[in-house]
């Protein structure tokens, strides 16, 4: 039987929202979905949101205890979540090397920086959470999924048997996951499977005789980004791939384009 009551604070009682186990489960996976976005953003230039499935290991988590409630899974989420914020670093301090404003990347100066940085945008989002969020207008598709995933999944009036199923098979999937990632891994770097593999290969004259390149990585990583990233940003990849490699490429390295370049003095 469904316990409606447990995300429900009685009259005069105590809502269960900021707690020790929520802001550590929430600090945990936050190291984690930061690490990974990390990862993964200097791996192949972009970072995953973090928020949906930290709900869903949350609420899978949280359900041990009876007194858990959907405030503690919000907590969780939301702490979580900052992983995939806190990762976009990576796009900011590289920039700074390659227009040259830094040679190397001073660790305290780096630490302040994301200190700061965290400090204003937490600061700003007071003021403006009104105009962009409040009274925006905006639909906010992934905290709108966010907070449906946790209505029907945490504790309460609104919880369903089937989401309760869901989320615990969903828990074991991720762990699943990690783990045979983890091994194939530790394959590749045994070397006993190849991680990957490319072919560079000089076009005809026919078409301009310059050269291009084809590469093939197996990454349970990149397999679990593509999922994430969904059907629509995985187009807009390949064709970016395609405009890179099958059209750029091949036009800057043929040799008119070379000759030209050099005439004109650009290296």
């Amino acid at each position: 039987m469904t316990d409606n009551n447990a995300a429900t604070p009685k009259p005069g009682g105590k809502r269960l929202e900021l707690t020790l186990r929520s802001l550590v489960l929430g600090c945990l996976l936050a190291v984690v979905f930061t690490a990974a976005n990390t990862y993964l953003g200097l791996l192949v230039g972009l970072t995953f949101a973090s928020a949906i499935p930290a709900a869903v290991i949350s609420m899978a988590i949280l359900r041990v205890f009876r007194t858990s409630t959907i405030w503690e899974n919000m907590t969780v989420q939301t702490v979580a979540s900052v992983g995939g914020a806190m990762s976009s670093i990576i796009f900011v301090l590289p920039g700074l090397v390659m227009i040259g404003w830094w040679l190397e990347f001073p660790f305290w100066q780096s630490v302040a920086i994301c200190i700061l940085g965290g400090i204003l945008g937490v600061t700003f989002s007071i003021p403006l959470r009104r105009a962009l969020v409040t009274n925006g207008g905006l639909p906010y598709p992934e905290g709108v999924a966010a907070a449906e995933v946790l209505k029907v999944g945490s504790r309460g009036a609104e919880q369903t048997e089937s989401a309760v199923r869901e989320n615990k098979s969903g828990l074991w999937i991720v762990v699943a996951g990690a783990v045979v990632s983890a091994g194939y891994s530790l394959l590749v770097a045994g070397r006993v499977f190849a991680g990957e593999a490319a072919k560079f290969i000089k076009l005809p004259a026919a078409l301009g005789g310059g050269a291009t390149g084809m590469g093939f990585g197996m990454q349970f990583a990149l397999l679990g980004a593509g999922h994430l990233i969904g059907l629509t940003v995985g187009l807009a990849q390949l064709f970016g791939l395609i405009l890179a490699w099958g059209i750029a490429v091949p036009l800057l390295t043929s040799p008119d384009t070379v000759t030209w370049l050099t005439a004109h003095g650009i290296p």
